[in-house]
């Protein structure tokens, strides 16, 4: 093709000759591989072995709603079973803002310090419009995130109730097979519905704060009750005594509570997860219970417990996807929930008749 502005009379004005045919492909690209993908049976050698790189993936399949995946997820935890339950199980919750996720770097470092291996799974609330989660605890875990013997696990809660997420226990299950003798759930923080958590470890410790202006607004039936342990964290600086004077007060208060099922009396500490003081004396605590625990029994039986809820949880769970993902439902959710927002049929009496409709198709 001729180009006249490159003629001499348009000095100063010079267009390069085009290249004709491109190729489609650059041919300069790297192509990264296709992601490989593993047996059950790979899995479980690399999680028995310790290796973290396939524990977390191992852990991405446990989370994944993708079928396929559940299969494999599930045929890895079957086999990690008998490698399961060796370690101490700690639940913190607390309500936004007590500190949860700088305690537990303390607690954690320590621990890690003694040559304990511990798996940290900090659960994220996620978003209710976009879905989406920050996964941010883990920045608040620089020393523990990068120790050797520790894994630090930041899930997305995923509209679970309970504050954890629902796939927390199978993670547990995957991280005492890999040889993790802690294992350290942190909630999403909401205050007076961690059931699910509480149902999953073996000591429950309630973080509390003070100088909010209300120390006593966690003393209520609920979370208290659950609680195995409180600590009042942020004792340091101007706070000790306002911390000092909450803790007096939630002893005062579990001495009106009747007394646990598994005979142990909860008492109240405080500490301080930026300076480390205290940390020492609410490890101890939870030493002494699982002492306590062993010795009566109850410990076992907590645990028996505790599987026999998650059996029914998973069915719960199970049905209702089963509902919501029916081919035959959807069309039938539809004209009731559009007969429900014309005000034709109270919503009531929709669910009942959709119930119905579900059983008989089945």
């Amino acid at each position: 093709m001729k180009h006249p502005e490159n003629d001499k009379e348009y000095k100063g004005l010079t267009v390069n000759a085009g290249v004709e045919n491109l190729p489609s492909v650059n041919p300069y690209a790297t192509f990264r591989r296709r992601k490989q993908v593993l047996s059950a049976d790979e899995y479980v050698e690399g999680i028995l072995r310790g290796d973290m790189r396939l524990l977390s993936q191992a852990v991405t399949l446990i989370e994944s709603n993708l079928q396929s995946d559940q299969v494999i997820a599930q045929q890895v935890i079957e086999k990690c079973l008998p490698y399961a339950g060796n370690s101490i199980r700690l639940g913190i919750t607390g309500v936004p803002g007590a500190g949860k996720s700088t305690f537990i770097e303390a607690i954690g470092t320590r621990l890690c310090q003694l040559g304990k291996k511990l798996a940290g799974l900090a659960i994220d609330p996620s978003s209710e419009r976009s879905k989406g989660s920050i996964l941010g605890d883990k920045t608040r875990m620089n020393h523990l995130s990068t120790a050797a013997n520790a894994f630090i696990r930041p899930s997305p809660s995923a509209g679970s109730l309970g504050g954890v997420a629902r796939k927390t226990r199978e993670t547990i299950v995957l991280c005492e097979a890999a040889g993790f003798d802690t294992i350290i759930v942190e909630t999403v923080g909401v205050g007076q519905s961690e059931t699910a958590a509480h149902s999953m470890v073996d000591f429950f410790l309630l973080l509390q704060v003070t100088g909010t202006g209300d120390e006593l607004q966690g003393i209520k039936r609920g979370i208290m009750e659950m609680a195995d342990g409180i600590a009042i964290n942020k004792c340091d600086g101007s706070n000790v005594e306002r911390a000092e004077a909450a803790r007096v007060s939630f002893k005062n208060a579990l001495a009106l509570f009747p007394p646990t099922e598994s005979g142990w009396k909860p008492y109240a500490l405080t500490c301080s997860a930026v300076e480390g003081n205290g940390i020492a004396d609410v490890w101890n605590m939870v030493e002494e219970y699982i002492r306590f625990a062993r010795e009566n029994g109850y410990l076992d039986y907590l645990r028996t417990q505790q599987a026999q809820y998650w059996m029914y949880e998973t069915i719960n769970q199970n049905l209702l996807d089963s509902f919501y993902k029916s081919e035959k439902m959807e069309p039938i959710i539809e004209t009731m929930k559009k007969r429900v927002l014309n005000n034709e049929l109270s919503s009531f009496t929709a669910a009942y008749n959709l119930l119905k409709e579900y059983a008989d198709n089945k």
